[in-house]
């Protein structure tokens, strides 16, 4: 398990009127501060936003429309790249996966130093992230690399 990461259930609330359900409250205790709140849309299934992570900054990702597989990894960064200079296998510490869906509403929580991803499993598929930090364009708090690092954990699979 990746320590600080955690799935909180949303209570969805209906009527008549339709439904709605609240993310995320600046009195949380899992929020250690609030940076700001962005929306990412990703139109077409199958389209991978992956990988980064934050040496400070604290995600937490809510599905509002359609459905996501997010992929979390632990993996040390000199570990990782000594592996695919040799060209060997690379296999994180941890590797965890959540389909998160606007039918089930929940909250992802993202701890820093953490490799994180996601993909559109259906079209029209939007995102909400709230961040405890500031997005800085001059100096980003994130480190990128392919989408590809830790194998094949994008493909659906039957079960």
């Amino acid at each position: 398990m990746i320590d600080g990461a955690r799935v909180i259930e949303l209570v969805r609330e209906e009527d008549d009127r339709g439904f709605l359900y609240e993310i995320i409250h600046s009195t949380d205790e899992f929020l250690p501060k609030f940076g700001q709140v962005y929306v990412v849309c990703s139109p077409v299934r199958g389209s991978v936003r992956a990988f980064h992570k934050h040496a400070v900054l604290w995600d937490y990702f809510c599905i509002v429309k359609g459905a996501a597989k997010v992929v979390l990894a632990k993996a040390s960064e000199r570990g990782m790249r000594s592996a695919l200079r040799q060209g060997k296998d690379f296999k994180p510490q941890a590797l965890e996966t959540y389909v998160l869906s606007e039918r089930k509403p929940r909250l992802l929580v993202v701890p820093p130093d953490t490799w994180h991803g996601w993909m559109s499993l259906e079209d029209e598929t939007i995102l909400v992230s709230t961040a405890s930090e500031v997005y800085n364009r001059e100096r980003p708090d994130e480190v990128r690399i392919s989408s590809d690092v830790f194998g094949d954990v994008w493909s659906v699979r039957g079960r």
